[in-house]
């Protein structure tokens, strides 16, 4: 390991340290703008999936104690400079308790087109204006472990690369091709030859363990928003609509959980 690259932290001011300490997820989206912009993953395991899938890192920030610890081989490959001051230095400077001390600056990616994203799909989730950056990153982790090959996401969705997301999905964000669609998402994803499930409770809904939704070569599998759940429009403009079977008169699930128990049936080989 080079040691040049470890620079013990002594001024807090130093602007390489901003993007810990002192700007927003918003302010990491824009910040090498007109690129792609940066964002911050945390813990060896989660910054390893993102270098397995071809993210750049920019820095990196942790415990003296991880150089030669569970940080070293995440340090081995990165050639990006390394901060390092005590854990408790570490949580007031970035605001938050770490997890397993190790923070990653990374640069984004350009989003692919839809037609890239589910090229080799069989199996897709749309998210229709998820907010909760939680909620998206659990989505996340359920469709990379039950069956999901592609995740879109409407505009008004958390950004999927948002801390919370990605610390959430356990790095599973970046198993999965995902990329942000416009208003034309399903007419796109029809001529790709998919067909579209709207998960709602309405009084026809199929069930979500129909064989009718099983047997389908290339399905999208539709969430809506915490709360409102799916648009009517958008009910009313996918090809079924379907319905999680529910005991003791519960109406809803919270939407990771229910994007859990669709990606189970749905995502079956």
């Amino acid at each position: 390991m080079e040691r040049s690259r470890i620079h013990e932290i002594t001024d807090f001011g130093a602007p390489e340290l901003d993007v810990y300490a002192r700007l927003s997820e918003r302010e990491l989206l824009r910040h090498d703008e007109p690129l792609e912009g940066l964002f911050i993953a945390e813990s060896p395991k989660v910054i390893e999936r993102a270098l397995d899938a071809g993210y750049e890192p920019v820095s990196l920030l942790l415990e003296p104690r991880h150089v030669e610890g569970e940080a070293k081989n995440v340090i081995a490959r990165c050639d990006a400079p390394v901060y390092t001051a005590p854990l408790d230095v570490l949580t007031r400077l970035v605001g938050f308790q770490l997890t397993r001390g190790v923070l990653c600056a990374m640069r984004r990616k350009p989003e692919p087109a839809v037609e890239d994203a589910c090229a080799h799909a069989r199996r897709v989730a749309v998210l229709e204006d998820v907010m909760n950056p939680t909620n998206v990153g659990a989505i996340f982790r359920s469709a990379a472990a039950l069956g999901m090959d592609a995740v879109l996401l409407t505009s008004g969705c958390a950004d999927p690369l948002y801390r919370r997301a990605v610390r959430m999905s356990m790095g599973n964000v970046f198993l999965l091709p995902w990329t942000r669609v416009g208003d034309d998402w399903g007419a796109r994803l029809h001529a790709l030859g998919f067909k579209t499930s709207a998960m709602a409770h309405n009084g026809d809904a199929l069930s979500v363990a129909g064989r009718r939704l099983a047997a389908e070569p290339r399905l999208a599998v539709v969430l809506g928003a915490e709360g409102d759940g799916l648009a009517p429009r958008t009910i009313a403009d996918c090809d079924y609509t379907v319905r999680i079977p529910m005991a003791h008169g519960v109406d809803s699930l919270n939407v990771a959980a229910a994007s859990a128990v669709a990606f189970w049936e749905l995502g079956k080989k």
